[in-house]
């Protein structure tokens, strides 16, 4: 029988800081999992290195799902993002072996294709909203169907969402960048360049927008009721999920679909939010919520409510998780859309990817496995860089949520 017989944790910042862990087993088959927590980086690797490492060795492979109640229910101080993250790398290791064992790419192992591809939306954004208007025609020449639209708040430097360079990225080097918000500013522009970009980019663009929790759940449902002529394909995180009752009253006030989840870790964090139906996407993320069997299960019970998919897929996750997402969003029913941004050269150096993108859908390719390779030599070229994302602060100088 095979059995694992090491498992390596590697730190590295191409282009941005990622965790990854690579299982070798007695076989020489190889898998590698994502353990990317952003701004909290090292704590992952220390979980991954000093507690679970060692309980992997000697272990069968194959048994993945009882490697995940072993890791999950043996560990007795449960779910976390820290934990949660760490068992995903394990998880999604063990299926990029599992794959490569069978000769079969993942999705084939998950029961096979349910679509010809997997929708993805990517990220317009501007300084105000002519710029705005530019990039959103860029996307669209580019073939994206589905484009997130954010710009910068005249007078308030804290906008969330609009990149600075090629590539967004918004975590900050030595210390948090503590940047300025106004609430009320922002509740009155921002239907203004959602409008605009709904009039510039035609009816039949699928239009979304990140509200990234800085709303009450009153402003929030003011907000999704002002912005019900754009039809905003979903408004993601209008308010922090933390008080799940406030959804209920969002529900109450407007028809704007609602996205959230890319914070939380376990199905009993989204379990309420799915059997009460109050959003209609779930955006929990394979490497963030268990990793590619918890993230199904995850799945499963939001199509049980007509709730979609709509998993993060920012560059804070490294091509192992957008690969493994990939594999998993061709397979489910209930698939709404993939976020997808383009990783910055440096990344796709070290990790080496078969998932392609063509007409606004990716594709994860007919590789054994996963289909991702991680290059340790190129890796060390890069090292780690600590960073950490940025925090709000209100006018009059309370901390708000970033």
């Amino acid at each position: 029988m095979s059995t694992i017989e090491r498992a390596e944790v590697f730190v590295a910042g191409p282009g941005r800081n990622f965790v990854t862990l690579r299982i070798t087993t007695s076989d020489g088959v190889t898998g590698i999992g994502d353990a990317t927590l952003n701004g909290r980086e090292l704590s992952v690797a220390s979980y991954l290195q000093d507690h679970l490492v060692p309980l992997l060795v000697g272990r069968d492979p194959a048994r993945i799902d009882d490697m995940w109640q072993y890791l999950y229910r043996g560990a007795y101080w449960r779910r976390g993002p820290v934990t949660m993250t760490a068992i995903s790398a394990v998880d999604t290791a063990l299926w990029d072996i599992k794959g490569k064992v069978a000769g079969l790419p993942v999705y084939q192992l998950l029961g096979g294709r349910s679509r010809d591809g997997v929708m993805v939306y990517s990220h317009a954004s501007g300084r105000d909203t002519a710029e705005l208007l530019d990039d959103v025609t860029r996307f669209q020449e580019l073939g994206y169907k589905a484009i997130r639209a954010q710009a910068a708040v005249p007078g308030v430097g804290g906008s969330y969402g609009v990149r600075k360079g090629a590539i967004y990225e918004p975590a900050a080097t030595s210390l948090p960048d503590e940047q300025p918000w106004s609430t009320e500013a922002y509740l009155r522009f921002a239907p203004t360049y959602l409008e605009a970009v709904r009039d510039h980019a035609g009816p039949e663009l699928h239009l979304l927008h990140d509200v990234h929790h800085r709303l009450t759940p009153i402003e929030a449902a003011a907000f999704g009721k002002s912005v019900e002529a754009v039809r905003l394909f979903w408004m993601e995180d209008p308010t922090p999920a933390e008080n799940q009752d406030a959804f209920r009253l969002i529900r109450q006030h407007t028809t704007t679909p609602i996205a959230v989840g890319e914070v939380l870790n376990s199905i009993w964090d989204v379990k309420d939010l799915i059997t009460n139906q109050l959003v209609d996407y779930v955006r929990t993320t394979v490497v963030h919520a268990g990793g590619i069997s918890h993230l199904r299960r995850i799945f499963d019970l939001a199509a049980l409510y007509q709730v979609r998919t709509g998993s993060h897929g920012a560059t804070d996750l490294s091509p192992v998780t957008l690969a493994a997402a990939v594999h998993l969003d061709l397979t489910v029913p209930n698939f709404g859309i993939q976020e997808y941004m383009e990783h910055a050269p440096e990344t796709m150096e070290v990790f080496r990817s078969g998932v392609t993108l063509a007409d606004g859908m990716l594709n994860p390719g007919e590789a054994p496995g996963l289909g991702v390779e991680y290059d340790e030599k190129a890796a060390a070229r890069y090292p780690y860089d600590p960073r950490y994302l940025p925090v709000a602060r209100r006018l009059d100088g309370s901390v708000h949520d970033w």
